[in-house]
């Protein structure tokens, strides 16, 4: 059955992405980012595709997106970052889901759930390096440390890995990234003098824009996320061969001829100059279109980019065709990875002041995502 539109996903693209990232690692283990719905491709599908490209682990926010992965069947390493009181930790253990910690409370709470399950808990310690998000900042790493010892000591705990992340990693050269690998040098060094270290210890700090600008921060561990999907992390350096794995089409609903003067959807932000043919596109910002890609963003329709024409609405946009021929049921490419004269999420997110991923995470649910092998 037809859907008035739809994100396809290239896998190709993913498996191509991964590999070549995992060159660039130079050896280091990689760990797959695909929280938010793998950035908005689609959680199973295309955590089986960063597997076979070549990660050997994958990384969520949140308890409930790891759950989901081993109920679609992965049997891969999870690590899940972001525990926030009352989250499903029991279930987590049961499922072999491994746990960032980065304060006591919460050291206390997994240790809890690990005594009630029976399951040691695996946990990566965070250290706050200078994003000054989440982790331990270092004044209190020290007591971070001892806790996780005296736990792993009861054998409720095992202490699977010491981490941070990157604030300005794609900003090359910004002052912040060496104080932040001095930061989590220091982290490591107290670590390893406390008898948390050692070689079954994964230390990981680099994500996307890390993993092609700074090759000192490997480590053990890289944690790609944008990059996989075929977006560059750091634009103005190029794409660095990556291919952009999602491709944002939609159907024509109706295609209809207007009078000169015609004010165009809410608004009337814009008007026909003579006699046009509008089309309405069957997307809007309950889809992710943002609402402020009116008169800004294009798309590819009958063979040549076409402007938003009037306000973004709920479930529909418009554009002009002027007299270029279109029927209900032609296809509109809003963005891809750019082969056809499609714009691309790059320049999508650039017309609009954002990055890409908020353009490829926004995508709704109701926009079926259609999976290219």
């Amino acid at each position: 059955m037809a859907t008035p539109a739809e994100a396809r996903v290239d896998l190709a693209a993913i498996r191509h992405n991964v590999a070549l990232l995992k060159e660039r690692a130079g050896g280091a283990e990689l760990m797959g980012a695909v929280k938010a719905d793998a950035y908005g491709h689609g959680l199973v599908p295309t955590s089986e595709a960063v597997l076979e490209g070549g990660a050997s682990r994958l990384g969520t926010a949140f308890v409930r997106e790891a759950l989901a992965l081993r109920e679609g069947g992965v049997t891969a390493p999870v690590l899940a970052w972001l525990i926030t009181p009352g989250e499903p930790i029991d279930e987590a253990l049961r499922a072999d889901i491994e746990l960032s910690a980065a304060d006591v409370r919460l050291l206390d709470e997994i240790a809890e759930a690990a005594r009630r399950t029976g399951r040691t808990a695996k946990l990566h310690l965070e250290a706050d390096t200078g994003m000054s998000r989440g982790g331990s900042p270092l004044a209190g790493w020290p007591g971070l440390l001892a806790r996780a010892l005296e736990l792993r000591a009861e054998g409720v705990i095992e202490i699977a890995g010491l981490w941070s992340h990157f604030a300005c990693a794609d900003i090359p050269g910004h002052p912040s990234i060496g104080r932040q690998l001095e930061a989590y040098e220091t982290a490591l060094k107290l670590a390893e003098q406390a008898g948390a270290a050692g070689s079954h210890v994964i230390r990981h700090i680099s994500n996307s824009a890390a993993i092609v600008t700074l090759p000192d921060a490997r480590y053990d561990l890289v944690r790609p996320g944008i990059a996989m999907y075929g977006l560059s992390p750091v634009p103005e350096l190029g794409d660095f061969g990556l291919r952009q794995a999602m491709t944002l089409v939609a159907r024509i609903g109706l295609a209809k001829r207007v009078t000169a003067g015609s004010g165009v959807s809410y608004g009337h932000l814009y008007t026909t100059e003579r006699e046009t043919t509008l089309g309405l596109v069957p997307l809007g910002y309950a889809d992710g279109i943002l609402r402020h890609a009116t008169g800004r963003a294009e798309v590819l329709a009958g063979g040549r980019r076409r402007l938003i024409a009037g306000r973004v609405c709920m479930d529909q946009f418009m554009i002009d065709m002027d007299d270029d021929p279109l029927s209900a049921g032609d296809e509109v490419v809003l963005f891809g990875p750019g082969d056809g004269g499609e714009p691309t999420a790059q320049e999508w997110a650039d017309n609009l002041g954002t990055i890409t991923h908020e353009i490829v995470t926004r995508i709704g649910a109701r926009v079926p995502r259609i999976y290219q092998r």
